[in-house]
């Protein structure tokens, strides 16, 4: 059974920084696109970041130039970095993986549909 485990979150400072971690396990053979989500309370979710197998990465335009999102393929990790944070980026974060090929008694399955995690709060205030 394919998990996603996020862990980073907390409370922090404007203009502070925070890393979130999100960890995929089972019979994970690979994923193609692991990402980023938030939903702050009363709007949608949106996506912050994603980064494919190969490294290709792209931002929400909120985010660009405070996050950096990165992966360890090896692992099934996925990465991010929040600097100069601010209280909108106040959100619940999402691990997302879309993709996925398992592996599982000598076979080969491609998932359709995307997995996610259970969330982690980031909550930036003075």
């Amino acid at each position: 059974q394919v998990q996603l485990v996020e862990s980073g979150g907390g409370l922090v400072q404007p203009g502070g920084s925070l890393r979130l971690s999100c960890a995929a396990s089972g019979n994970i053979f690979s994923i193609y696109v692991m990402g980023w989500y938030r939903q702050a309370p009363g709007k949608q979710r949106e996506l912050v970041a994603a980064i494919t197998s190969g490294g290709s990465a792209n931002y929400s335009d909120s985010v660009k130039g405070r996050f950096t999102i990165s992966r360890d393929n090896a692992k099934n990790m996925v990465y991010l970095q929040m600097n100069r944070l601010k209280p909108e980026d106040t959100a619940v974060y999402y691990c997302n993986a879309e993709g996925m090929t398992i592996f599982y008694s000598g076979f080969y399955s491609e998932k359709e549909y995307p997995f996610w995690g259970q969330g982690t709060q980031v909550t930036v205030s003075s």
